[in-house]
């Protein structure tokens, strides 16, 4: 995600922009959103623009959506969480400006398969660390996966992209979804991740956000995904009846504490 992948999001989109940040390039796309690179040219910082598209401008429900994700992640000061500096509109194209991390994300350093126990460690720390703000907060994220963990070149992980994050009520739920996820468009990819909770369509608490951590450490611990079946409804119901290869048949190095754990 560190190197631009277009020059940005169009004459019309650019020049709106223009008065308060100067986009450089793409760095990458989501449901909810495009993210540039681009600079605040009223403090001289480079920062990450995500846009929300222009057919889903005149949807009121995406536009919510879209401020949703900005004050949930704005409420949120954390060192593994990414820190959101503006969010804002201009001539129709509503934007969050936040941090720009450099480096690459869980899912880019995943390719090259496990990890060893050492950085697996470092990694998942961090990734629980904030979780746990996050969860303390009263926030449960909702679409956990290594998508959505960025690392840094200096190894700091930053957890990325609350749009689907959701305050939990007095009881400490989140709410019923439909057992798909209700965002148009959710990659295949996602559904891996998803708590058999979240699979069909119960209410939700920080323990939904637990399972996708330990979907996480699983890909970490093996690298390969713990639900990974031929089609989105089989992986939906692996989820919810089956129960993932045994690491210790991928990788027996991985400690018996933390299987248990993953377990």
């Amino acid at each position: 995600m560190s190197q631009p992948a277009d020059a940005g999001p169009g004459p019309r989109r650019a020049s709106a922009l223009a008065g308060a940040y100067e986009i450089r390039g793409k760095l990458g796309a989501g449901g909810m959103g495009d993210v540039y690179r681009a600079q605040d040219v009223r403090l001289g910082r480079d920062v990450a623009l995500k846009i929300l598209p222009e057919e889903f401008a005149k949807d009121a429900s995406r536009v919510r959506r879209f401020e949703a994700e900005a004050r949930a992640a704005s409420a949120l000061s954390h060192p593994n969480i990414v820190t959101v500096y503006d969010v804002g509109s201009s001539e129709a194209v509503s934007y969050i400006a936040m941090e720009l991390v450099e480096g690459k994300t869980l899912r880019e350093a995943l390719a090259a398969g496990a990890f060893p126990l050492k950085k697996m460690l470092d990694v998942s720390l961090q990734i629980a660390s904030g979780l746990a703000r996050a969860h303390g907060a009263g926030i449960v994220h909702r679409d956990l996966k290594p998508e959505n963990v960025m690392i840094s070149k200096d190894g700091l992980v930053k957890i990325v992209d609350f749009g689907l994050a959701k305050r939990m009520s007095f009881e400490g739920s989140a709410g019923p979804e439909q057992a798909t996820l209700t965002q148009e468009g959710a990659v295949v990819g996602t559904v891996g991740y998803m708590s058999p909770e979240q699979a069909e369509g119960q209410q939700l608490d920080f323990r939904s956000d637990q399972f996708s951590f330990g979907s996480i450490l699983y890909e970490m611990a093996t690298g390969k995904r713990s639900f990974n079946e031929k089609s989105a409804v089989r992986t939906l119901a692996a989820i919810v009846n089956a129960e993932p290869e045994p690491i210790e048949r991928t990788n027996p190095k991985v400690p018996a504490p933390l299987r248990w754990i993953v377990g």
